[in-house]
């Protein structure tokens, strides 16, 4: 029984010595440059879930169209590009770049984001990203709206 408990307790020493409680920094000490997100899958794919940090952090590089869906409007994260109601997504595709290319979605609190996501999955779009908790998290983590 000795025996056992001093092999766990070995075996536990790497897992403990890798639970730092720090964010994970560049080389240089600076934010990491890549975001990974969470991936959620749907029927028909999955789309990428985010936070308003990591969304923060894309924003940077912006390389895709980043798209309000929300309705009624309620203001637009700084840097949209386009705005179109969730709920008339598929008939708005022609405003949306290739089904290949990474799309970035949010609304108010994430509700309608989540079902606009979900049916771009299942339109064959491979590149969905959605802001989780929408515009309320966005300025929970401390940044600005614009047009409210």
């Amino acid at each position: 029984m000795k025996r056992l408990l001093f092999v766990v307790a070995l075996l536990s020493i790497p897992l403990v010595a890798g639970c730092g409680s720090e964010a994970p920094s560049g080389p240089d000490g600076s934010p990491p440059t890549s975001v990974s997100g969470e991936s959620v899958t749907v029927p028909g794919g999955t789309y990428t879930r985010v936070s308003a940090e990591e969304l923060k952090a894309l924003l940077e590089s912006e390389d895709f169209p980043l798209v309000n869906v929300h309705i009624p409007f309620e203001g637009d994260i700084p840097g949209t590009d386009l705005s179109i109601p969730y709920d008339e997504i598929e008939h708005n595709l022609d405003r949306l770049p290739g089904k290949d290319a990474k799309i970035v979605l949010y609304c108010r609190s994430g509700s309608m984001s989540t079902e606009a996501a979900q049916r771009l999955v299942q339109l064959g779009y491979e590149n969905v990203w959605e802001l989780e908790g929408g515009m309320n998290a966005w300025r929970a983590a401390g940044y600005q709206l614009e047009g409210t």
